[in-house]
């Protein structure tokens, strides 16, 4: 069966297919020994594809996994700072894992890793609003129902207006947001404009999936089932 370069990618673990297509139109994939920069291409496993010199065996087993990220680690597979990564949390991984979106080096909770990049682009594309639940501790002083109407409402950032969120205050200083965008330091932003800096931030949920009980630094795989809501939250 043939499919879209790009496509054949992303099931193959090399990128999420936006970035798939990228590495394309950047000339570094070949089909059959050649150079081929039109991502909607079509392929099979027959076809020869590689990406800098690299053969492409075409779908692997697709695996995610839930981990839990310290502060300090990067939301990245490589830094070039030598700053400790994610992917290098899941040592044991069958095969090339890539963070799905990401979380501030200083934010901790709850991140996922696939080698699946058709799921993780519809997990992070804003058009299918999967939810992402934080937990923050702020400064400022006692959060008032004004900043939670607020927050709830949307906030004007620099980038534009939010999307309403979902605010809770669990105890003095301490809120929970959930949010259905990905925008780069969001809640952190959103939290600041509303007066209440963020202290520190933890990431608890990503659409059906907690944090759970899950240890800071640790790793599990998720069963067929999780994967299997997650795709469902993401339709």
């Amino acid at each position: 069966m043939t499919v879209r370069l790009a496509k054949y990618l992303a099931h193959g673990g090399v990128a999420s297919r936006r970035a798939a297509e990228d590495l394309v139109r950047a000339g570094r994939v070949t089909v059959g020994g050649k150079v081929v920069t039109d991502p909607a291409r079509d392929v099979d496993a027959g076809s020869g594809v590689a990406v800098d010199g690299r053969a492409i065996q075409g779908a692997e087993a697709r695996v995610v996994f839930a981990v839990h990220k310290p502060a300090g680690v990067v939301s990245t597979a490589k830094d070039t700072h030598g700053r400790p990564t994610v992917v290098g949390l899941v040592p044991d991984a069958p095969g090339r894992l890539y963070p799905v979106g990401r979380l501030d080096a200083d934010t901790t909770g709850l991140i996922l890793l696939a080698n699946d990049g058709e799921l993780a682009n519809r997990l992070t594309h804003p058009r299918f609003e999967v939810p992402k639940t934080y937990r923050a501790q702020v400064s400022g002083g006692p959060v008032g129902e004004q900043a939670l109407r607020a927050l709830r409402r949307g906030v004007q950032l620099d980038d534009g207006p939010t999307a309403p969120a979902e605010a809770r205050l669990l105890r003095s200083g301490v809120l929970e947001l959930t949010i259905h965008e990905g925008r780069k330091g969001q809640v952190r932003r959103m939290l600041e404009a509303v007066g209440h800096p963020v202290q520190r931030l933890q990431r608890t949920g990503f659409g059906p999936l907690t944090l759970g009980r899950l240890a800071e630094g640790s790793h599990r795989r998720l069963t067929e089932a999780e994967v299997e809501r997650l795709r469902g939250a993401a339709l």
